[in-house]
């Protein structure tokens, strides 16, 4: 670090230009970064990927569909907006109402306007099909247009939650630096290392599909720990600038927070990485997202920021507006000294607030984000509700049966079989209906169909039916399920079929095999992430401290805090509290929030401890060295954390629900772990026990 820190203090200028040129390049890119999104990142390779592009290639069926909502529903409305709709090419067919009564109901109606297949940017064709229709007084909506919203909504949520959390920013680095240079610089670096984030994204995408979520997070991240390494790193050039020149200070402060930095970075990056394992879209997103950008917040704390420190020289303390005491040491020892008198009392307290905050947690119910992660306010939600209240768009879904046999289908065993597997699924009793070429010719049994086609006539009528549900090898068939594709009940009903045995080989494909293959994936691997996460940061800590109970401690507090922030998660968002509708928490919000935060508070836990150990090295007792430490670090712990809250929580006043829970469950995990974890639990614990804390096997005594 000693040749890193000389380098950069000998090349400032150099590296404030390589960063600016960086940064206008990585700029371009950026803003087109919006139009390289696709879907939701709920992706897995699986038999519902497999069914759904053998569907489109082998019976062109189009995986894609807009619903037209006319109401009140008036024929010739209906049937001039239809011909519009003719001139657009990337239409496949149209159902119309006219055609179908049964998307007719109480004097509302709606169109399926099926997309082709070979589209490769669907909300290109939203906006056309939008831009056609505006002045017609429709309505549009369904899964491309749900999906385009939402990635307009991520696009305001991001500015909302900058113009909200960035000032609020400002003010907490006020109250920290007392000068206007020195709180506005961590947020420059905030910008930059974002911007820079999203240009490399960018560059990527025409090989990694991008979900739309990682435009709020990549910035939820990357703001956050940019302005609390830039917090610690100005925290601790001022220290040494008190009493040296401007280069060692600016040495210093790489060569020690610095290490921290890292070492932060580190344990971020390990649970970012351990999302990976977890084979579903979104995480390796937020993974690869968070990696660069956590990689970007530490290149640029460690070469732009202290770059740009030597180049200002003490103009970082232009501007003053508030005298900054030296971290107010009497309030925070006394209340350290408190905490050393009295820590029976203040664990019993911490752990009765946290058990507290678990108890919702017994009812969360984890769902698949829907059309409800938009707000109400936009027309494809108002549009799906009013067809779902009409027609009860949610009350039923379908599975596809999508089965091969190299024989074919056309000899009389295959009929035979058909009619099997048909009786099979009319049995179960969450089956509404099958479509096959018995039900839908009406023929009674394979007999029949046999007999059927050796009339000429009835062959004619009878074989254009065969074809719409086989293909040379392959034969499909639609299962209407009494049950919504997102319940538990359709994941179970696909599983339990799954494994049955039908004579012939077969997958299934729908909402409902969707649901359960993203049910299952992160259910099989989640206990794998999580361990990974929790191993690596016991022998990560371990080494550093040199100790078995200090890391055992951290992961055990870790886990308690998290799961009683997972707690008032439920409540704020399931129960329905604070001005937010009941509803459900988002199938990735506790993995995500767990992931994050667990590497985000070891950044907390390293900063308190080191500076424990240090003051234990030089001969404190334990209870004197966890005074000064509590002491010396209460303040810039304080002060991360609130800017962590700000940027985070600044999410709870977007629209889109999952990115609302992600930033409302990470500012809450962080209130919890810097509050009552670090501030009452860490302190009082490591009184309890003592010199034990820094007992290893094996190891020589530290003192």
């Amino acid at each position: 670090m000693k040749t890193i820190s000389a380098f950069i203090t000998a090349h400032a200028k150099a590296i404030v230009a390589i960063w600016f040129i960086i940064f206008i390049a990585m700029a371009m890119f950026a803003i087109q970064l919006p139009s390289k999104l696709h879907g939701d990142g709920f992706f897995v390779e699986g038999d519902h990927t497999y069914v759904t592009n053998e569907l489109a290639k082998t019976f062109d069926l189009p995986s894609d569909t807009i619903l037209v909502v006319f109401n009140p529903a008036e024929d010739k409305q209906i049937q001039d907006t239809l011909k519009k709709l003719d001139k657009i090419k990337e239409i496949h067919s149209i159902q119309s109402p006219l055609d179908d009564s049964s998307l007719q109901k109480n004097g509302i109606a709606y169109a399926m306007v099926h997309i082709k297949n070979d589209v490769d940017y669907l909300p290109d064709v939203v906006k056309d099909i939008r831009s056609l229709l505006e002045n017609d007084g429709v309505s549009i909506t369904g899964g491309p247009v749900i999906s385009a919203d939402i990635n307009t909504a991520s696009q305001k949520d991001l500015a909302s939650a900058e113009a909200i959390g960035l000032p609020i920013a400002i003010i907490v680095l006020l109250l920290a630096f007392g000068t206007v240079v020195a709180s506005i610089l961590p947020i420059i670096i905030g910008v930059i290392t974002v911007v820079t984030a999203f240009g490399i994204l960018t560059l990527l995408s025409g090989s990694v599909n991008l979900s739309i979520f990682v435009l709020n997070i990549v910035p939820m991240l990357g703001l956050a720990l940019s302005i609390d390494f830039a917090l610690l790193f100005i925290n601790r050039y001022r220290e040494e600038r008190a009493h040296t020149s401007i280069v060692q200070a600016i040495q210093t402060a790489i060569q020690t927070a610095g290490r921290s930095i890292i070492f932060s970075a580190v344990c971020v990056m390990i649970g970012l990485g351990a999302m990976i394992v977890i084979d579903v879209e979104i995480f390796h997103n937020i993974a690869l997202g968070g990696t660069i950008v956590v990689l970007l917040a530490v290149l640029s704390g460690l070469t732009l920021l202290p770059a740009t420190m030597m180049l200002l020289g003490d103009r970082l303390n232009k501007w003053r507006l508030l005298r900054v005491k030296s971290g107010g040491i009497n309030r925070w020892r006394g209340f350290a000294g408190f905490v050393m008198k009295h820590p029976v009392t203040i664990v019993i307290v911490a752990l009765l607030l946290l058990s507290i905050g678990m108890i919702p947690l017994k009812d969360i119910k984890l769902t698949i984000p829907q059309v409800d992660s938009l707000p109400t306010k936009y027309e494809a939600r108002a549009a799906y509700d009013q067809l779902d209240k009409t027609f009860g768009l949610g009350d039923t879904s379908t599975l596809y049966l999508l089965a091969e046999r190299k024989e074919g289908w056309e000899d009389s065993e295959a009929r035979k079989l058909i009619y099997t597997i048909q009786e099979k699924l009319l049995d179960d009793p969450l089956v509404n209906h099958v479509s096959t070429i018995y039900t839908t010719a009406n023929i009674k049994s394979p007999e029949e169909l046999t007999a059927s086609l050796e009339i000429p006539q009835m062959a004619e009528q009878l074989t254009p039916i065969l074809n719409t549900f086989s293909k040379d090898k392959q034969l499909f068939i639609p299962i209407t399920l009494d049950a919504a594709g997102s319940s538990t009940t359709a994941q179970k009903f696909a599983r339990t079929w799954n494994d049955k045995d039908l004579g012939v080989n077969f997958a299934l494909g729908g909402p409902a095999k969707f649901n359960q293959e993203i049910f299952d994936e992160i259910s099989s691997k989640i206990f794998l992430a999580i361990s990974i996460i929790i191993v690596s940061t016991f022998f990560i800590l371990m080494l550093a401290f040199r100790s078995i109970l200090i890391p055992l401690k951290a992961i055990i507090m870790n886990i308690i805090g998290l799961s009683s922030a997972f707690g008032i998660l439920v409540y704020i968002f399931q129960y329905g509290h604070f001005g937010i509708e009941a509803g459900t928490i988002v199938l990735i919000i506790p993995v995500i929030v767990f992931c994050l935060v667990f590497g985000l508070s070891m950044d907390y836990e390293v900063f308190l401890i080191s500076r424990i150990q240090e003051e234990y090295q030089k001969g404190a007792d334990n209870t004197r060295a966890t005074i000064d430490g509590l002491t010396s670090t209460s303040r810039i712990i304080t002060s991360a954390a609130l800017i962590m809250i700000v940027i985070t929580g600044a999410f709870a006043f977007t629209d889109v629900m999952p990115v609302k829970q992600i930033g409302v469950g990470i500012a809450i995990a962080v209130v919890i772990d810097a509050t009552i974890i670090r501030l009452m639990l860490v302190p009082s614990l490591m009184k309890l026990f003592g010199d034990w804390n820094w007992w290893l096997p094996f190891a020589k005594k530290q003192k």
